[in-house]
């Protein structure tokens, strides 16, 4: 089986205090840390034990993982497993960044937000810098509030030419044209993000090639639809798949919309899906002939 699967666990807590996000310097009890831990080890040991299957894991806690030793851990492992593709994470890269020695290069990589207010700029462009000098895959990004636009063009002109610096629409925001112009003059493919996807009845790799997996093990189809396909640990998740319609009006998040079969991402993104990196490059031709997506 080819198969991708986004891992949420139950951490919940996170070192920064972003002013748009509920989770923001929310601490999680030791007895909530322990689950979270055992949640994931037990998921590492699935994956592990999966000889047979071509694997690409995403990890999208709640909170800020790689503070987390056992998260740090988990990438590691899983990165030395050749058949796993492929496994990331989302992260704030607050956390320092020697633990990646231990980790295969080829296989491991980042989706870092930077954060204006939360982090030195200073400090996090030289984080950035840190996996570029160990030759770690990984992308950078801002959520696309005004008062963000300066720091972005700010870290996309530092950045070294081949990260990719994406932009992420501020949820409950409207962009005007001008605005738009603006940010995909920053991202190219910032259209993509800038008003939700119509998905009702469309064709979505989630279900399928794709599944969405939480610390118990339950698997959905994707993040956003609740309906249950089964469990990943007594294997019944297996039966349930097959290719899907979307349930839902929109999808307007990027972990969701890039695995729609009608829009062009999987070419876009091809060999970096995960880690929202485009293929050659954030100035490849399929980048910047999709501005006006």
């Amino acid at each position: 089986m080819d198969l991708t699967l986004l891992y949420r666990g139950p951490l919940a807590s996170c070192d920064f205090d972003c002013p748009y996000c509920p989770f923001a310097k929310r601490r999680d009890s030791r007895e909530q840390l322990r689950t979270d831990r055992a949640a994931l080890d037990r998921f590492t040991g699935w994956a592990a034990g999966q000889t047979g299957d071509r694997l690409r894991i995403l990890f999208t806690p709640w909170g800020e993982g790689l503070v987390r030793s056992w998260y740090r851990r988990a990438l590691v492992d899983l990165s030395g497993l050749p058949h796993v593709e492929r496994v990331a994470i989302q992260t704030n890269l607050s956390c320092r960044t020697d633990w990646l020695a231990e980790a295969d290069p080829e296989t491991v990589a980042l989706w870092c937000t930077y954060h204006p207010g939360q982090t030195p700029y200073e400090r996090f462009l030289g984080k950035c810098r840190e996996l570029a000098d160990r030759g770690i895959r990984f992308s950078v990004g801002v959520v696309g509030l005004p008062e963000h636009r300066d720091d972005a063009r700010r870290l996309r002109a530092a950045l070294p030419p081949h990260v990719y610096l994406w932009v992420n629409a501020a949820e409950g925001h409207t962009y005007t044209d001008a605005e738009a112009e603006e940010w995909t003059g920053i991202d190219p493919l910032f259209p993509y993000s800038r008003r939700p996807h119509r998905s009702a009845g469309l064709p979505c790799r989630t279900g399928e090639s794709v599944i969405s997996v939480d610390g118990e093990g339950t698997v959905r189809r994707c993040h956003f639809v609740k309906a249950e396909l089964g469990n990943l640990y007594d294997g019944s998740y297996r039966a349930a798949l097959r290719p899907r319609a979307c349930p839902l009006a929109v999808c307007d998040c990027h972990i969701g919309y890039v695995h729609l079969e009608t829009l062009p991402l999987y070419d876009v993104f091809a060999g970096g899906v995960l880690e929202r990196i485009p293929a050659g490059g954030p100035s490849s031709p399929g980048a910047t002939l999709l501005r006006g997506a």
